[in-house]
């Protein structure tokens, strides 16, 4: 049994309507995701839409998926159907999915502060461009595309200042069967900022402002940027290399935003450091006091008594 011929064709209409709309990366998620589990695992029953939606839940649990790429593919499911909707295919349905698994979200390591020192000290001692970026990661809290998409040209030393208004990724091409570099605007409309820079990167900077061309990348010092995967794998070597135990690059991230609030740096300032559209994302992502911090803050309202 395959896809009902009315829902694959409502599904290629509104993939064609998103395309005028959203972020090439977005695009090419929505329609890999359409095409690599949507048009070959679903198969609803256009009369029993929520039902056979929910037995899909089911079947992709079975098979081993994340409970988030389970959630993202019902969203879209879930928008083709309203857009059918909309263009009265067939009448609005108001579903409630159920997920019959709970599932802990795995916090990301961090940098213990002896090791984040370590690292600091060894990206400070030894200059290369990609350590230079490091060093960026480590001070600003930038996202992995977004370090590699940055040119000299988005810094700004006499006002102190790092303009993140775009992102590098790899992305998967439907047309030519293979995955390519794609440069575009960063992940959301607050990730387009600006961050102060630290004394400390401010120092490694300014030494070189003369000697870098605008329009170069920062990682490469070339007009070819670094690729994610190639800074990735780098940075895991390097970690290697001084004996820090394995970590995400994204640890970097939450490396500094840790350090941040263990400093008592107010969340909403955080929030917009590190580009999130609100502080409740800051909270849930980056926020988790431990023993310490939870005993400092009874303390200190105890004192205030």
């Amino acid at each position: 049994m395959e896809i009902p011929i009315e829902f694959k064709e409502v599904a290629d209409l509104w993939l064609e309507e998103k395309k005028k709309f959203v972020k090439l990366s977005t695009y090419s998620a929505y329609r890999f995701t359409l095409e690599t589990r949507i048009k070959v695992g679903f198969q609803p029953k256009m009369v029993e839409f929520e039902s056979s939606l929910q037995q899909y839940v089911l079947k992709m649990i079975e098979d081993g998926l994340s409970l988030k790429t389970v959630k993202d593919t019902v969203v879209i499911v879930k928008m083709i159907y309203d857009y059918g909707a909309k263009l009265k295919k067939w009448p609005y349905l108001n579903m409630e999915i159920k997920y019959p698994i709970t599932e802990k979200k795995a916090e990301i390591p961090v940098l213990s502060v002896e090791n984040q020192k370590k690292l600091l000290d060894y990206l400070k001692e030894h200059f290369s461009f990609k350590n230079l970026g490091l060093l960026i990661c480590l001070n600003t809290g930038m996202r992995i595309g977004e370090v590699c998409a940055l040119q000299w040209n988005d810094i700004d030393l006499s006002a102190g200042l790092i303009h993140v208004g775009k992102t590098i990724q790899r992305i998967y091409s439907f047309e030519e069967k293979k995955t390519k570099i794609s440069i575009d605007s960063p992940k959301t409309k607050s990730s387009d900022r600006e961050i102060p820079i630290s004394k400390i990167l401010n120092g490694v900077l300014r030494p070189l402002s003369k000697l870098v061309r605008k329009e170069d990348y920062v990682l490469s010092n070339t007009t070819k940027p670094v690729e994610p995967r190639t800074f990735r794998n780098y940075f895991k070597s390097l970690l290697k290399e001084l004996g820090i135990p394995n970590l995400r690059f994204h640890g970097l991230r939450h490396s500094f935003a840790t350090r941040c609030v263990e400093s008592d740096c107010d969340y909403k300032t955080l929030s917009t450091i590190l580009g999130h559209s609100s502080i409740g994302t800051t909270m849930n992502l980056y926020v988790h006091p431990d023993n310490n911090q939870k005993k400092k803050c009874i303390e200190k309202m105890l004192k205030k008594l």
